[in-house]
């Protein structure tokens, strides 16, 4: 084993590409229940914006918890996300009880959103939902048993 090269604290950020902003901004301002904390997705149709990184490439940045997760509008329309190729699996959310689990699934149904079951994962020791993005980005929500 080699000397090790950074000991990271945690992650600072994720940041999933998307094809459509504002459908997924919405869908994501839904399911955290919060505003993005910086937001340049009015500015989407300006020429150039998709390769301006400091205006976040017209897109958005929500922030859970101490972290941020984030929005990048340039794939092209129609695309899907693929989660067996490489790359991006899934993103997992920290919810702070399994019964959190329970009431999340409970406003989706009442949100109209499709997901799967509250699911144990035995020696794991969480317990997880999935749920679809508007791009099919696996996204879960795990709380500890």
């Amino acid at each position: 084993m080699s000397e090790q090269i950074v000991k990271p604290l945690g992650l600072a950020h994720v940041r999933v590409t998307v094809t459509d902003i504002h459908r997924s901004k919405a869908f994501y301002e839904q399911l955290l229940g919060t505003a993005p904390a910086m937001d340049f997705s009015d500015h989407i149709d300006e020429p150039g914006i998709t390769e301006d990184r400091e205006r976040l490439y017209g897109g958005a940045i929500f922030p859970v918890g101490e972290q941020l997760f984030g929005l990048r509008p340039v794939a092209p329309s129609g695309q899907r996300f693929d989660p067996d190729t490489v790359g991006l699996d899934h993103v997992s959310f920290v919810v702070g009880s399994v019964d959190d689990l329970h009431a999340a699934a409970e406003r989706l149904d009442a949100a109209g959103i499709e997901h799967g079951e509250v699911t144990d994962l035995g020696d794991a020791g969480m317990v997880i939902l999935s749920v679809q993005d508007p791009d099919d980005i696996n996204l879960e929500l795990a709380a500890q048993k």
